[in-house]
């Protein structure tokens, strides 16, 4: 994934989404955040993805230089980075929600819960909302 000042000046915003964003684990750490609330190093690295711990460095670094994430000293445990979605970060929520959808019509091994696709085409802009409160809410929490 191309740093902060290597993106491809084309001018296609598709382009410039895929080279600030486009991975697979840069998607999957951006998923992680918004919809299982990680924010961990530890807590990544968790995921059934099973990403290996110098390309989830790597990964956390370009989404920093990129401003989708931010990271700060955890309050009570010093030595424990926690990251953070940016409101930038936090935007791709409609992005990914409509990946899940698409991938819930065409994927016969999905893992997607029929209810959350529902809620998906039901009820997009609530779901963006509930994610978007619930990443404040753990900003505010610390």
């Amino acid at each position: 994934m191309p740093g902060p000042n290597k993106l491809r000046n084309t001018g296609c915003p598709v382009t410039f989404a895929l080279d600030t964003f486009g991975d697979r684990w840069s998607l999957v750490i951006i998923r992680d955040m918004l919809m299982k609330g990680c924010r961990t190093y530890g807590e990544f690295l968790e995921s059934s993805e099973r990403i290996a711990t110098n390309v989830l460095a790597d990964r956390l670094q370009a989404l920093e230089a990129s401003g989708i994430i931010t990271k700060s000293q955890d309050p009570e445990n010093r030595r424990r980075v926690l990251y953070r979605l940016t409101p930038k970060g936090i935007d791709l929520a409609p992005v990914l929600l409509e990946m899940a959808l698409w991938s819930g019509k065409h994927d016969p091994n999905t893992a997607a819960q029929k209810d959350f696709l529902d809620r998906i085409e039901n009820d997009r802009d609530g779901l963006v909302e509930a994610f978007r409160a619930r990443a404040m809410e753990r900003d505010q929490t610390g």
